[in-house]
């Protein structure tokens, strides 16, 4: 129980910690790519929002469906998308503490018998409201460390230089 506790907390935390990341940010520095293979700043906020949501669909899918099948996507795709990679990570920003708002609501408030129950995913298998609590609270660290280091990455290009 404590630590379903701790995980909401994350939950409740990850808009706060994104947004000082992102604070006075140019477009450029948003957008930049120093890492190879990695998403520029703002498509990891992009994509929290629309992760997130999704996870959000699919727990109360779980919790008013019997066993439901949750649909995967794409999200190498859905990061190319021109709302999902340009630099106005403002707009996700909102949504995702919006999202998170109501999230927190949701897992406070859900009874202790649906706790354990699961849903089908084509990739991953059986899937509990307990697996989504603790997988999305370590998904948000995830990507705060991965906003961290694009940002570290492009410190000397990017970062530093607040004209570009």
């Amino acid at each position: 129980m404590t630590n379903r506790v701790l995980l909401i907390a994350k939950i409740h935390r990850l808009p706060g910690q994104i947004a000082e990341l992102v604070e006075g940010l140019t477009d450029a520095q948003l957008t930049a790519r120093p890492l190879a293979g990695e998403w520029s700043v703002a498509q990891n906020v992009h994509h929290l929002a629309d992760s997130h949501m999704n996870s959000y669909i699919r727990c109360k899918l779980i919790l008013t469906e019997e066993h439901p099948t949750l649909k995967p996507y794409d999200q190498e795709m859905w990061a190319e998308l021109p709302d999902a990679s340009g630099p106005d990570a403002a707009v996700s920003l909102s949504l995702l503490t919006a999202l998170h708002n109501r999230w927190v609501v949701f897992w406070e408030n859900l009874p202790t018998d649906a706790w354990a129950r699961t849903g089908s995913h084509p990739a991953n298998g059986n899937v509990s409201l307990d697996d989504l609590l603790e997988g999305y609270a370590a998904h948000g660290e995830s990507h705060i460390e991965q906003i961290t280091r694009t940002r570290a990455a492009g410190q000397d290009a990017y970062f530093v230089n607040s004209e570009l």
